[in-house]
């Protein structure tokens, strides 16, 4: 059965819903273990939930999901938890303007600001790509001058410092946490049914916001120094895929085949 045909009960009334980031955690560990959970999730459709939590923008999503087979997510908090859509699988991944409208305010169109004052930073290298409530640069960690992160407090922003080689400019107090708390509490999820997967310090907020969480085994060691004593926090051995699969059976969130 499939997601683009199938009717299935809204993300309220199902047993369990996955929340995860793509790089390194749901595309993470080895082909056959991203591929089990790939099936379980298709298999079980009616009682599983799925939200894409990722710093990639609708664009890659979509073009991931139709040419690479992924599951198609019901749901997605993108660009670094500065856009918040629904998707419709084949078709389009469209904003929700309630959701969107406070990350709007907080940024109030500061793209160019921003990419002025930066523009020529040491280490910072605009990335092409224009979002349309964030500023998105790749670093270099052997130059890159921190003055940056003082510039971008000055302006009222946040930033975002992840895999030692990327910088976000963010609207204040948005991020992946923050956004992924709202799209649960707006579907009117049970909180206790989510779980939170990540692997980098860009997943910091969303592994902190107090759902049930993971760090998957494959995690970068910075992430897990910051959130190993969290209480609602699984850090799982296997990689990837397979760390979620290990953390839904810890907090036995859902059943799992034998094996899994």
């Amino acid at each position: 059965m499939n997601l683009a045909t199938a009717p299935h009960p809204p993300l309220s009334d199902r047993r369990f819903v996955l929340a995860t980031d793509l790089d390194g955690t749901f595309l993470g560990g080895t082909e056959a273990e991203r591929q089990r959970l790939y099936d379980w999730i298709e298999a079980n459709r009616a009682s599983v939930g799925l939200i894409f939590v990722t710093g990639r923008d609708p664009e890659f999503i979509m073009e991931m999901c139709a040419e690479n087979g992924l599951p198609w997510p019901e749901y997605v908090v993108g660009d670094v938890g500065t856009s918040i859509a629904e998707v419709h699988p084949g078709e389009a991944i469209r904003p929700i303007p309630a959701l969107e409208e406070d990350i709007s305010r907080r940024w109030d169109d500061s793209g160019a600001r921003v990419r002025a004052a930066l523009d020529g930073h040491p280490g910072l290298t605009l990335q092409p790509t224009e979002f349309r409530y964030r500023v998105s640069f790749d670093m270099d960690p052997e130059t890159y001058d921190p003055s940056a992160e003082a510039k971008v407090e000055a302006m009222g922003l946040d930033w975002l410092i992840s895999a030692d080689c990327y910088f976000d400019v963010l609207p204040k107090g948005v991020s992946k946490g923050p956004s992924l708390r709202r799209l649960v509490a707006h579907l009117a999820i049970p909180e206790g049914r989510v779980l939170a997967a990540g692997d980098t310090l860009n997943d910091l907020s969303m592994l902190e916001c107090g759902l049930n969480a993971v760090a998957v085994g494959n995690s970068e060691p910075a992430l897990v120094e910051r959130v190993r004593d969290l209480d609602h926090l699984h850090i799982a051995r296997a990689h990837g895929a397979a760390g979620i699969m290990e953390a839904i059976a810890a907090f036995d969130l859902h059943t799992l085949p034998k094996g899994a």
